[in-house]
């Protein structure tokens, strides 16, 4: 601080520490605030009220639909269960005008065909709760138990439709006040994250899956364990755990290529032959990075170049079926996340190894020292913050890695954690649980990163060293 105020002055170094705490606010402390919030905020068709508001509706519109259904009861039943029909032969329309679908063909013995709101019209309703309890609205909040009964007539099956609108309104807007008042903060969404789920095996299946190192390694570890019979296994766990060992993995690949090379550059090299090489690793990267992903894709598919390439040394014959399904191969993924990202490591590496004073090598050299010890007492020393710069800027974005497992599996292997919080977010609809899972990877990640550090006894002003 003290250089920055003899160098820039006061009113500058004001200003520049100003900008680092704004840019540090908006960029990273109010966005994780935000997703640790809704991390800790229960879903809202989890509350009670949701519940009890949805009965509401659902017996509202059972209302609606009632009150447009004029059949006669002797009209035989609606069969296919696409829609309500009406005596014309045209869907009836709900309270919002469109078509209220059934579940399936009418009960035998029904006045009316199937409809789905009046089904769910009924005060036992199950709520959620955790540890496996059954609760239900009726006995929860000692409502009677009421229900829509298709074999009623018309006007009796409006009117208790009525009742359980009523009751369940009085409920919701109790909740409603109770659930303002209260504190809305809960730790349900982590749960979900080390939750067992029930995975149905026939016996020859978990014969198979027993026989497997990985589902002995869950066994050893509880992220899988058999109760009375049943399977269970932590899925959410388990994805955490293989994205991150992935990454680790994919880490440590990078870094066994990038070395030779960032040597090569910065000390094996003249400096005018190592700008040509520096080029070649450059030049590609000009490219979006999504389009050398896609890249990857002609290169790795049945038709691509490696199965063309090993169909032509006569290895594999494509023509009758014999392909190699790369995309079915982890490994696959390993190759092109270290391919994307690999600047990141050769760079920080190069950046602090091209700072040694190649004396130092001539003189281990001379002391005796052979190559592989000259690179472990006197290189790889001098290179640890580049080398801890670069692991851990690849294995966050290995990690954090989205557009590479999804292309290039294409849905044929296990997800990776990224596009199990993506999921959470915009397939399922659950940005609770998603916020939850996010911010649980971020500290553990944060937590490896730690690690790390200790472990190659870097400090952050060593990254200083890193230009």
């Amino acid at each position: 601080m003290k250089d920055l105020l003899r160098g820039y002055g006061r009113w500058l170094t004001s200003l520049f520490v100003a900008s680092i705490l704004v840019w540090g606010l908006l960029l990273i402390i109010l966005p994780q605030l935000t997703m640790a919030e809704r991390a800790l905020t229960a879903p809202k068709r989890q509350l009670d009220s949701s519940i009890a508001g949805a009965l509401v509706r659902d017996a509202e519109t059972c209302i609606s639909v009632l009150k447009n259904y004029d059949t006669p009861e002797t009209e035989a039943p609606a069969s296919g269960g696409l829609a309500v029909p009406s005596a014309s032969g045209m869907a009836v329309p709900s309270a919002g005008g469109m078509a209220v679908p059934s579940a399936g063909n009418t009960p035998s013995g029904a006045i009316r065909p199937y409809i789905l709101q009046c089904d769910r019209a009924t005060t036992h309703q199950a709520m959620v709760r955790s540890g496996g309890q059954t609760v239900y609205l009726d006995t929860l909040y000692d409502l009677p138990l009421m229900a829509v009964s298709d074999t009623d007539p018309i006007a009796e099956q409006s009117a208790t439709a009525r009742k359980i609108a009523d009751l369940a309104d009085v409920v919701y807007k109790r909740l409603l006040e109770q659930e303002a008042n209260s504190s809305s903060l809960t730790l349900s969404n982590f749960r979900v994250l080390v939750a067992p789920a029930l995975i149905p095996l026939s016996p020859e299946q978990k014969a198979i899956e027993n026989r497997r190192l990985s589902e002995k390694f869950y066994q050893l570890t509880g992220l899988k364990y058999e109760r009375d019979g049943d399977t269970y296994k932590r899925l959410g766990l388990i994805t955490l755990a293989r994205t991150l060992s992935f990454a680790i993995m994919a880490t440590a690949l990078a870094l066994i290529m990038c070395y030779p090379i960032a040597y090569k550059v910065a000390l094996a090299t003249p400096p005018e032959r190592a700008t040509w090489l520096f080029l070649g690793l450059v030049i590609p990267y000009a490219i979006v990075e999504l389009m050398r992903i896609y890249a990857w894709t002609a290169i790795i598919d049945n038709q691509g170049l490696l199965n063309a390439l090993l169909d032509w040394v006569g290895v594999i014959d494509i023509a009758a079926g014999e392909a190699i399904q790369f995309k079915r191969m982890p490994g696959t993924i390993f190759v092109v996340i270290v391919y994307t990202y690999v600047l990141f490591m050769v760079f920080p590496i190069y950046n602090v190894m091209s700072t040694l004073d190649k004396n130092q090598i001539e003189a281990a050299k001379d002391l005796g020292a052979r190559a592989w010890r000259v690179h472990w007492r006197v290189i790889i020393p001098h290179s640890k913050p580049g080398i801890a710069v670069g692991c851990i800027a690849t294995f966050m974005l290995s990690a954090g890695a989205f557009s590479v497992p999804r292309i290039i599996s294409r849905g044929l292997q296990a997800e990776w954690f990224s596009q199990t919080i993506y999921n959470k977010f915009f397939e399922s609809e659950n940005s609770n649980i998603g916020a939850a899972y996010s911010f649980a990877y971020t500290l553990v990640c944060f937590a490896l990163v730690g690690l790390f550090m200790w472990i190659m006894r870097t400090r952050l002003k060593d990254f200083a060293r890193v230009q």
